[in-house]
């Protein structure tokens, strides 16, 4: 199942997204057809999620668990990733890659990206709002026109501001997958 947003282009829906990544196989094969520049064919991807799974090297995979990861893959999880359109395949040619849509599922996998870059933004603000405080005490004009108690204020104010945003964005993040 897919989305609409107002821009018009679709988009893997929540649901889809965790059906996607709640199998081990589908995880390798996202993350080895992220290291590769192009298509790949099914049977060195199937190789190397064999290895992967098995914690081998891909010369000491045998046959059998080969054939296990390619039957897998060729009948059931590259047509459900290609049906979501997270990798064009070409079932013909035996070849497979990601597409553009893969990008969607980076906030499922990499949610720590978000929550990073909230960090920078009190940093910031913490070091911002402690050079002001410290050029104030030091003397530095025209800072020394305002009470310390104001620049104070400013900075606790503007963490709380800050730190409200930060919970409502969370709250409707959340909200958004119900």
């Amino acid at each position: 199942m897919t989305t609409e947003p107002s821009s018009g282009t679709r988009m893997l829906s929540r649901d889809m997204a965790f059906e996607i990544l709640t199998n081990a196989r589908r995880r390798y094969t996202l993350s080895y057809l992220r290291s590769q520049s192009g298509a790949v064919s099914i049977g060195e991807l199937a190789e190397v999620v064999a290895a992967w799974e098995n914690e081998t090297s891909v010369e000491l995979v045998s046959s059998k668990e080969r054939k296990s990861v390619y039957t897998s893959l060729y009948q059931t999880h590259l047509p459900k990733m290609a049906d979501a359109g997270v990798i064009d395949y070409d079932r013909q040619r035996g070849n497979v890659q990601l597409s553009d849509r893969a990008n969607e599922l980076d906030d499922y996998l990499y949610p720590a990206t978000e929550s990073s870059n909230w960090s920078t933004y009190y940093l910031g603000l913490a070091l911002v709002g402690g050079a002001v405080v410290i050029c104030r005490l030091i003397g530095m004009y025209p800072l020394t026109e305002v009470p310390i108690l104001v620049y104070a204020g400013l900075l606790l104010g503007s963490f709380v501001l800050l730190s409200a945003v930060n919970l409502e964005l969370v709250r409707r993040n959340r909200n958004r997958g119900r």
